[in-house]
């Protein structure tokens, strides 16, 4: 299960440097999250990079359980519940942008097809 980490070292960097070159292999995608990073589209998030350097990642079903099996990971646990359509990416997987780029982009597709969630109200 994946910590929170109040200060995050070097290892850390180069999660977080992986991270945005994978979010760079899609241009319409922006990093948003300035403490947390992550991805969404109309209102639906579809990667994140934790605090403690692990990275999730939002697959449809079919592809979600082939990959954990693929990769014999786990579906995402974060803050003691496990997140149903979100797999851990292996650390190994996410320095190699090429072989993930094709996950990134089903993630993303994933999400695009899904309603948009209706926009926040603002409060007075």
């Amino acid at each position: 299960m994946a910590k929170a980490v109040a200060n995050p070292g070097p290892d850390y960097q180069l999660k977080l440097a992986s991270y945005e070159r994978l979010i760079a292999t899609i241009p319409d995608v922006e990093r948003r999250g300035a403490a947390n990073p992550y991805t969404s589209l109309n209102g639906h998030m579809f990667s994140y990079l934790h605090p403690a350097g692990a990275v999730a990642l939002r697959l449809p079903p079919g592809l979600r359980e082939a990959f954990l099996r693929k990769y014999r990971t786990t579906l995402f646990q974060a803050y003691g519940v496990v997140q149903k359509e979100y797999v851990t990416v292996p650390n190994d997987l996410l320095a190699d942008t090429e072989q993930l780029r094709g996950y990134f982009r089903a993630s993303y597709d994933y999400v695009r097809s899904m309603k948009p969630k209706p926009a926040a109200k603002k409060r007075d």
